[in-house]
């Protein structure tokens, strides 16, 4: 569905939060378009049993109360109806645990990752350090990604979103992202990537991204670490190969 109405509204993306959005945002990896494809095959059940406990309820009031049924039934079992809803809810979960339990191992898959990076939660930014590229006396390539004050926003930037130092990453290409934190219990999460993964003090944490399309995904951390939770974002600029690699040379030259 998401696909149509994309192509109906030129390719027009919905990459960060919208007000009054009630939906996901549009996905940009294959395990979020699983995330979404497993919400829609879930919500297909939840509308069915709805609509018969509702009929169930319905037909109760209606037909067992004092006004037309004075004289109420004295059994107390039935024990087909006990035997069909213990039942039925298990074929539900049966059905249901297949998917979910494929989506759950493909999120936690790391597949040979081409390139490694390591979110760093502090107090209250993020660090990023690009593992593969290895500058003089050791030092690899890192910078600190503060928010943008709202009297600093340009035009187009997004309010307690935006940041001075965005995440680049290649599209097509297998990623791992480490997370860890110096202080307190943080989140990396980015909801058009499908990843949510807790930066904890003293020890790391992995993640796979294969982003699929170039864009800008906007995100928070997810874990309530202190007074200012709301105020370290997360940007991660997706763009092709080729400008991923300039922009590498750009930074090891600086």
């Amino acid at each position: 569905m998401y696909k149509m109405l994309n192509f109906l509204f030129n390719q027009v993306h919905c990459d960060s939060a919208i007000t009054n959005q009630l939906s996901f945002q549009d996905p940009a990896t294959p395990v979020m378009e699983g995330i979404i494809d497993l919400h829609h095959d879930i919500f297909f059940f939840l509308i069915i049993i709805l609509c018969l406990v509702s009929w169930v309820m319905t037909r109760i009031c209606i037909s067992y109360n004092s006004s037309s049924n004075p004289k109420p039934h004295t059994f107390k079992h039935h024990t087909m109806l006990e035997i069909v809803w213990t039942i039925l809810p298990a074929l539900v979960l049966v059905t249901i645990v297949g998917p979910s339990f494929t989506l759950l191992y493909a999120m936690d898959e790391v597949i040979d990752p081409a390139i490694t990076i390591k979110a760093v939660g502090h107090q209250w930014y993020w660090s990023y350090e690009y593992c593969d590229y290895d500058l003089e006396g050791n030092n690899v390539l890192n910078f600190d990604s503060y928010i943008v004050p709202e009297e600093d926003l340009e035009i187009g930037q997004l309010r307690l979103l935006e940041v001075d130092n965005r995440v680049v990453l290649p599209i097509n290409t297998h990623i791992r992202v480490i997370t860890t934190s110096t202080d307190v219990i943080h989140s990396w999460a980015v909801p058009s990537l499908g990843t949510k993964t807790d930066a904890v003090p003293g020890r790391l944490n992995q993640m796979s991204l294969y982003i699929r399309r170039e864009g800008v995904y906007y995100g928070q951390c997810s874990e309530i670490c202190g007074v200012n939770h709301g105020f370290m974002p997360i940007v991660v600029e997706a763009v092709s190969l080729d400008d991923y690699i300039d922009w590498i040379s750009t930074k090891l030259s600086e």
